[in-house]
């Protein structure tokens, strides 16, 4: 099929799955509605701090250039991914092209935009969280489970350390938690804006205090993949709010790295002990990061496991698969 990717530039991910849906035999075109170019990161960002008619016309701004490009490119099909920023002028040109269309919401629906109109006029909505699919289909709208993958198409080189790494935003209860292993003695680090303290980083984000912690500025995909890898353990911690499992889930053992998590319903993905690690204590992370420093061959065997499940089952190929289907 010909297939516009209508996505948000989010960490690059729009880039993945258009490589994904490549891999299975689409002609794609891409469109990122939230402004890839530096002018527009600034006017993004201008927007999401604004209230009223200047937030207004930012958005309508970006739907007309969507608009733009659907009827440019006249594809048989659109996938939305996320779309929530997008107004009327989009929707009403996406019904008008009488294109296939599906949503996938990566985020939960209480923190986005979307009123229920505009979602049971698409063809297909696929949401990575199972409550949220339960609330679309109460809403009638044929919705379907989604999840989060891994981007096996992206190389990347192991960058071997002996600390503990974090990827992510700067939540309290993942602060709390990597400060507490550094005072257990861990050598903990982490990546993001949001723990970086570079002056431009620090400005930006107003973090004006750090975490105390080895911090690094954002790194790219292949960048944080490579961490995650040669980490001797990586850390993904969700915390409250979240129903969806994250696309870390997912990149940790599929880059071959060692996943503690905070979630044991990754047990409906993963067989835990044997392919990642659930923690749901301080106490219980802190006895698995001990053997693993103790049993180097243990934990090597839940990378080579958990790495063969993930391209086996969970990557971005096998998501785009499904969404496909979808259509069909």
């Amino acid at each position: 099929m010909k297939i516009l990717l209508v996505s948000p530039a989010f960490h690059g991910y729009w880039h993945a799955i258009a490589d994904a849906l490549t891999q299975l035999g689409h002609e794609v075109s891409a469109h990122r509605y939230d402004a890839p170019d530096l002018r527009g990161r600034i006017a993004n960002a201008v927007a999401e701090r604004m209230q009223g008619a200047m937030a207004r016309r930012a958005a309508e701004s970006a739907s007309e250039l969507a608009a733009a490009a659907l009827l440019r490119i006249r594809p048989d099909a659109v996938l939305i991914v996320k779309g929530d920023a997008l107004t009327a002028t989009w929707w009403d040109a996406l019904s008008r092209s009488r294109a296939r269309s599906a949503v996938w919401l990566y985020d939960e629906l209480e923190r986005m935009q979307y009123d229920v109109g505009t979602l049971q006029s698409l063809g297909a909505v696929m949401s990575y969280s199972t409550k949220d699919v339960s609330t679309l289909q109460s809403w009638g709208i044929s919705a379907a489970h989604l999840p989060d993958g891994f981007d096996s198409l992206t190389p990347f080189i192991s960058r071997r350390s002996g600390r503990v790494s974090f990827i992510g935003a700067r939540y309290p209860e993942r602060e709390r938690l990597l400060q507490m292993l550094e005072a257990n003695g861990e050598d903990v680090e982490a990546y993001g804006r949001e723990w970086s303290r570079h002056p431009w980083d620090v400005l930006r984000t107003r973090r004006w205090k750090g975490a105390g912690l080895r911090a690094h500025r954002d790194v790219t995909r292949a960048n944080y993949y490579g961490v995650m890898a040669g980490s001797v353990a990586t850390l993904n911690v969700h915390g409250a709010g979240h129903d969806g499992l994250s696309m870390r889930t997912f990149e940790a053992p599929g880059v071959g790295g060692l996943q503690l998590i905070d979630r044991p319903d990754v047990a409906s993905h993963y067989e835990v002990g044997k392919e990642t690690l659930v923690f749901t204590s301080d106490e219980e992370l802190r006895d698995h990061l001990a053997r693993v420093r103790r049993e180097p061959s243990w934990a090597e065997a839940i990378r080579t496991a958990g790495r063969a499940r993930t391209l086996a089952e969970h990557t971005l190929v096998h998501r785009m698969r499904e969404a496909v289907a979808r259509w069909d």
